[in-house]
């Protein structure tokens, strides 16, 4: 299985898909307990919410499960978030903080570093290879990094995830007038809450390549899963009716980052 796939466009706009992908070797799945193989912390049916709603970007997706390797987590093992809770670059637990290995089945430093070998870094050369083309062919490059999460997660954030959290890393990781049209257009959504650098400021794919004094933009968008499936629980069912809110604020989102990245209208 190749760790990712790309779909190459012709837009200044770069989705980053990192946490969409379900596969894990056999292995590897004969090593998870039953919380472990239920795979829940993925971003369900990421792809299928963004199809279409930007003719011409590039989509960079992986197919690895983040149970293998986080690819949204710096590779340093560095914590992106410290003092506070979360899942680290090869996560021992899922986001309720329950284990996911069998005992004595929780990989070691080498297998970690073998599965940055195998899985974070070919992806992220993809996506910095694509950064690069897109960069030469209109000047500058936004990654716009796609995820989604259950609404309520006590063991990393309180109350309800409001439906579109935007993260940019304190404003450092694109342009103001991106960060601006972004919020902007959530801001106007009815009845779909948003926040600017709440819980989630953007992951390590966030925080890495956004430079926008070398004109490479990066922002996160990470939305609550109660805004397009029928329910957060298994079997994760995508609804396409309830999506269609959500999709129209995506499509309307892209399109004006587009617009923006085409006119030289990034600062």
């Amino acid at each position: 299985m190749k760790p990712f796939t790309v779909s190459r466009g012709d837009s200044p706009v770069i989705l980053g898909m990192p946490h969409g992908g379900t596969w894990l070797p056999d292995d590897l799945m004969a090593r998870l307990n039953p919380t472990g193989r239920a795979l829940a912390d993925t971003d369900w049916h990421i792809a299928a919410l963004y199809e279409g709603l930007l003719p011409g970007a590039t989509v960079v997706a992986s197919t690895v499960h983040r149970y293998a390797i986080d690819a949204n987590r710096d590779p340093a093992g560095v914590s992106l978030y410290p003092g506070q809770n979360t899942t680290t670059l090869c996560p021992l637990t899922d986001f309720d903080g329950n284990p996911i290995w069998q005992p004595g089945q929780e990989p070691s430093e080498d297998e970690i570093l073998a599965r940055c070998d195998a899985y974070h870094a070919p992806y992220h050369a993809a996506l910095s290879a694509e950064v690069e083309r897109v960069k030469a062919r209109h000047g500058a490059a936004v990654v716009y990094d796609c995820h989604s999460i259950r609404s309520r997660i006590p063991f990393l954030f309180d109350g309800l995830l409001p439906v579109f959290s935007i993260g940019t890393n304190d404003g450092e990781s694109c342009a103001k007038t991106i960060e601006n049209a972004v919020r902007t257009r959530c801001d106007e959504a009815k009845g779909l809450d948003s926040v600017l650098n709440g819980r989630f400021k953007g992951g390590w794919t966030t925080r890495h390549y956004g430079q926008p004094r070398q004109s490479v933009h990066a922002i996160q968008m990470e939305l609550a899963q109660r805004a397009y499936l029928s329910a957060e629980h298994a079997p994760w069912a995508y609804d396409a009716a309830r999506a269609e809110p959500l999709r129209a604020v995506l499509g309307a989102i892209l399109t004006e980052i587009d617009t923006l990245a085409r006119s030289g209208a990034l600062s």
